[in-house]
């Protein structure tokens, strides 16, 4: 806990891995006190984090003491989705016409970090795909693009665990290397065109879609 400045940031990153990697699945319920016991800290800081955690959709707050991590929907991926298809190829067009030395040497140092990821991966190794992806977010120098991808993110990376449900071969996780180089020498290149369709058709195939088209299938399950 002495690497964080404040107990409720301590708490913050310590719930939302757990979230984000399916500890604490959807619809868990969180009790608050049992939480802040097995944390180490009071309730004032968890319920500053689980605050936080509400803003990103993570959770629910009720009136009483629990929390309650929210439900995965095939509605909010589709609009996730639908967003990521608009917005990411323009960051990639944008970050190919704008992109910095600072921003190239960003870029690079992502893409080194990133690694296929496997049917079970830890969080290090979304947060390392998330890292690569916001440095071509940052190199688009449109600080409004950049907070909303960043948004859309943070409520699309529990749909990546539904999306890793589908067994992919090597093959395909070759392909998603591939893309990852291309997107990056397109950016580095100043190609804003080849960039943005790129990005588009590396959207198409993602984990987020794929995570649409398992929860379409699923059959709709009342709230117990």
């Amino acid at each position: 806990m002495n690497t964080f400045s404040r107990k409720s940031d301590f708490a913050y990153e310590a719930l939302r891995n757990r979230i984000l990697s399916h500890e604490y699945g959807p619809g868990t319920v969180l009790n608050q006190a049992m939480l802040a016991r097995d944390l180490g800290i009071s309730t004032t800081p968890l319920r500053e984090a689980l605050r936080r955690l509400k803003s990103e959709g993570l959770v629910e707050l009720d009136a009483h003491r629990d929390a309650r991590v929210t439900d995965l929907s095939a509605e909010e991926a589709r609009d996730l989705l639908e967003m990521r298809r608009a917005l990411d190829p323009l960051a990639a067009s944008l970050a190919a016409e704008r992109r910095a030395t600072a921003d190239i040497a960003a870029m690079r140092a992502a893409f080194a970090e990133l690694k296929p990821l496997s049917d079970q991966p830890e969080v290090v190794d979304l947060v390392a795909h998330r890292r690569f992806h916001r440095a071509i977010y940052v190199a688009s120098h449109n600080e409004l693009l950049i907070g909303t991808l960043d948004g859309l993110w943070d409520k699309a990376d529990r749909y990546r665990r539904v999306g890793l449900e589908e067994k992919r071969d090597q093959a395909r996780r070759d392909e998603t290397a591939a893309e990852h180089q291309a997107l990056l020498d397109a950016v580095v290149a100043g190609a804003a065109a080849v960039a943005a369709e790129i990005m588009s058709g590396h959207i198409r195939t993602s984990l987020g879609a794929k995570a649409l088209s398992r929860l379409s299938a699923r059959p709709v399950q009342a709230r117990q």
